[in-house]
C-alpha cells in the first residue's frame, strides 16, 4: 500500500511495505554489529544509549564492555565511587557526566527496585534521560513499537518523503508523523536499527551514497542527489 500525505505543501507517495522489506533485507546483510545489540538486558541497553549520545559507536564499544563488566546492574553503579565512574568514562570525554550515570542508577534502586522500567514516561523521569534515550530503551530493550527521532533518522525520513528538515525537525509533529508511518510495527527493533545503520553508512549528511542505497527506488530525493553528482563530474 502506498502512503500519501501532504507535508509542508509537498505531497509524498511511498510504497511503505516494499520500502520496509528492502531496508530489512539490506540490514540483514550489511547492518552493523555492536555488543549492546546482542543483549536484551535493559540496564545494559540504557548504559549504551547514554554513552552513545553525541559519541561515535566505535569509540563506545570498549568503554561499554568494561563499564558493564564493572557495573553489571544499577546497584553496583549506585554504590560505586564518583571518581571511579568518572575515570571509566574519561576516554569518551564523558567524565563530566559521571554524576548523571550514578544519579540514574540510584533512582533505579530507590524508585524501581533496581530495575529499568519499561514505560517511556517513567524512563524520562530518570536523571540524565531525554526523549531519544527513553524511546531507544523502550524499543531495543523491550521491543516496543516506538519511533526514534534524532538528527539522523529525521534526515533519512525527510529525504524519503522529499520534505526539508533542519536541526529542530525531530520535535515537529509532521516529521514525527512520517516516522510513525514509516515504522515497521511488526519488527520495530530490527527496523529502527536498520534505519540508524542506513543513516550511518549510506544516507550521509553530505554526499549520500544513493547508488548503494537499498531504498533509493522509494526515495523522493535520490534522483536529485544523483543529478547533483552528475553535474559535478
Amino acid at each position: 500500500m502506498d502512503y500519501e500525505r501532504e507535508v509542508g505543501g509537498s505531497r509524498a507517495t511511498v510504497n511503505l511495505p516494499a520500502l520496509r522489506r528492502a531496508l530489512l533485507d539490506w540490514a540483514a546483510i550489511s547492518g552493523r554489529s555492536f555488543p549492546w545489540r546482542e543483549t536484551n538486558n535493559p540496564f545494559h541497553v540504557l548504559i549504551a544509549e547514554m554513552m552513545l549520545r553525541r559519541t561515535q559507536a566505535r569509540q563506545v564499544v570498549p568503554v561499554y564492555q568494561t563499564f558493564i563488566a564493572t557495573y553489571p546492574d544499577a546497584t553496583a553503579l549506585a554504590n560505586a565511587s564518583a571518581d571511579a565512574i568518572a575515570q571509566d568514562l574519561y576516554s569518551l570525554g564523558l567524565a563530566w557526566r559521571g554524576p548523571a550515570f550514578q544519579a540514574m542508577a540510584r533512582a533505579l534502586v530507590e524508585d524501581h527496585a533496581g530495575q529499568v522500567p519499561d514505560d517511556y514516561g517513567a524512563l524520562k523521569k530518570l536523571p540524565g534521560i531525554g526523549d531519544y534515550v527513553a524511546a531507544a530503551v523502550c524499543c531495543f530493550a523491550f521491543g516496543q513499537a516506538v519511533i526514534l527521532a534524532d538528527t539522523n533518522t529525521v534526515r533519512v525520513v525527510g529525504r524519503i518523503f522529499g520534505v526539508p528538515t533542519h536541526a529542530e525537525s525531530r520535535r515537529r509533529k509532521p516529521i514525527r508523523q512520517l516516522l510513525e508511518q514509516l515504522l515497521d510495527r511488526e519488527h520495530p527493533r530490527t527496523f529502527n536499527l536498520a534505519l540508524l545503520d542506513l543513516a550511518a553508512l549510506i544516507c550521509l549528511p553530505v554526499r549520500p551514497r544513493c547508488p548503494q542505497c537499498p531504498i533509493s527506488a522509494f526515495c523522493k530525493s535520490a534522483e536529485t542527489f544523483s543529478n547533483d553528482r552528475l553535474a559535478q563530474v
